[in-house]
């Protein structure tokens, strides 16, 4: 049986992470979907997650299920326990409301105790996905986190002669992760680099669109400094003491470069 390690779990984290200060559409949120599991009297708990998707209730053509480019795999929850979470999958949508996530399951679920393997049996209704509540209006800008808190010792049903169904209990708990910093400068043909500093580091960096607009997003919470180096023949200019918040977008407004 194929299973996902932990390795690989951190990997996936640190390349995560290592994504936050690039710069994106900023009317889109950005929402990240991780597994990890409360703890069961079994040695493994193994999961088969094929598609993971978000219901948006955004108006207009964007409304509607979107699938998310997930992680697919046969995974032991029980590795996911004390803290410990993997990343399933991610998506850039639209800003606005979304209500419900679905998860599709595949067959090859099963549960180990001492020696011995056991199938577990999934119901046919499940077929057409576990649809989770979590109704959470999302932020331009901002990225969201969607915990998928797989409770094991509630989902293995035991029916007696060694054999066992899996009827998942999941707990949905969704936070912001960052905040954001956008803005407009005047005039947009000054076309500036943009960096947000606190202290000697920079924190976010972006440029300024051929309309004037920039956001600079994956920002942790703090007093930033926020430099505008225009291209040549523009003054440099800067804005201190701005504030992140986890969860906010903060507008400078428009920001005038000098000639």
């Amino acid at each position: 049986m194929h299973m996902k390690p932990i390795m690989f779990s951190l990997i996936v984290i640190f390349f995560g992470i290592s994504l936050t200060n690039c710069s994106s559409d900023e009317k889109n949120a950005k929402i990240e979907v991780w597994l990890t599991d409360a703890p069961g009297d079994y040695d493994e708990v193994n999961i088969e997650i094929k598609e993971v998707a978000i219901h948006s209730e955004t108006e207009g053509e964007e409304s509607g299920w979107k699938k998310l480019e997930v992680n697919s795999g046969i995974y032991n929850v029980l590795e996911l326990t004390n803290g410990l979470d993997t990343l399933l999958a991610a998506l850039e949508i639209p800003a606005g409301k979304i209500s419900q996530i679905r998860l599709i399951l595949g067959d090859n679920n099963s549960l180990k105790i001492g020696d011995k393997i056991h199938s577990l049996k999934t119901p046919s209704g499940q077929q057409s996905g576990i649809k989770l509540q979590v109704h959470q209006t999302l932020t331009e800008g901002i990225t969201y986190k969607i915990l998928l808190d797989f409770d094991a010792a509630r989902s293995i049903v035991h029916k007696g002669n060694d054999t066992y169904s899996l009827k998942p209990v999941i707990r949905t708990i969704t936070e912001a992760q960052d905040g954001a910093i956008k803005g407009s400068v005047d005039p947009a043909e000054s076309s500036p680099a943009i960096f947000a500093i606190i202290g000697l580091d920079t924190l976010g960096t972006t440029y300024a669109n051929e309309e004037g607009n920039f956001m600079i997003r994956g920002l942790e919470s703090g007093s930033y400094t926020v430099t505008f180096e225009p291209k040549e023949g523009y003054v440099p200019t800067q804005k201190e003491s701005v504030p992140v918040s986890k969860g906010d977008v903060t507008d400078l407004g428009t920001i005038t470069i000098s000639f």
